[in-house]
């Protein structure tokens, strides 16, 4: 596999906003060919043009796409004279294909008849999904592109490591499992949702449980349970799953 390519598998893979500049077209005398590619993150590139002033202004570019938040696809062209300190007296012109990742990132924790269907009526939705559930076994084979399955021994022991803005909602096999996870969450103030799926009978056993830990006022400002829209009925896997997501989205103000 090319280096770049690599490069922008591991990009994606760990949500590493990169832009792929590719030598598109030339006349005259170049350094590369058409179809060069180079890889550029905020700190690093991968591949090359050919080097010299064209490929320092390429990567300038990029970075400069990463820092705004650059999604569109453009191109330039570069005259290779004395002004770009290469006079080969060609013309290089460079598509930019930015690849940045979705800023909302939705964690599920439990992989169980309701996570099952939250993350298939997530599936059309531009998102990052972590999914996480201590049962490796309990993800299904087939995952939509956006989800990232994760097996740890300790479910809250991956909260510290989720991204700033993140959605979370709880809802393992274990109500005890839950409670770490909301008081890992808790701990955190960058989150953008917090919530575990249950009952007001749950909610009440946990604010206690919460204030125990020196968590209260955190969770009476932060904590969402149940979770889910009000007025949407039904107590199917299907029917909870459609109101959280819808919940989740109205929250990320998607």
């Amino acid at each position: 596999m090319k280096p770049w390519l690599d490069a922008m598998n591991r990009c994606v893979a760990d949500d590493v906003p990169c832009v792929l500049v590719t030598l598109v077209g030339t006349e005259g005398s170049s350094p590369r060919e058409s179809g060069a590619k180079m890889l550029v993150t905020t700190d690093d590139s991968t591949g090359t043009l050919g080097g010299g002033t064209v490929e320092l202004i390429a990567q300038e570019r990029a970075r400069e796409m990463i820092g705004g938040g650059i999604t569109t696809v453009s191109e330039e062209d570069f005259t290779l004279n004395d002004a770009l300190d290469q006079a080969c007296g060609g013309r290089m012109r460079l598509l930019f294909e930015p690849f940045l990742p979705s800023p909302l990132t939705i964690a599920i924790f439990g992989a169980g008849h309701v996570g099952r269907a939250l993350v298939d009526v997530l599936a059309g939705i531009p998102c990052r999904i972590h999914w996480v559930d201590n049962r490796d076994g309990q993800f299904p084979e087939h995952l939509p592109e956006q989800v990232r399955t994760h097996a740890p021994d300790d479910p809250a022991s991956l909260v510290p490591e989720l991204p700033a803005g993140t959605l979370l909602v709880a809802m393992t096999h274990s109500h005890d499992t839950d409670l770490e996870i909301l008081k890992a969450a808790l701990q955190r103030d960058d989150l953008g949702f917090i919530g575990t799926i249950g009952s007001s009978t749950k909610r009440g056993r946990f604010m206690n449980r919460l204030r125990d830990a020196g968590l209260g006022q955190a969770a009476e400002e932060r904590l969402t349970c149940p979770v889910g829209l009000p007025g949407i009925g039904g107590k199917a896997p299907g029917h909870i799953a459609v109101s959280l997501a819808a919940q989740l989205l109205q929250v990320a103000g998607e």
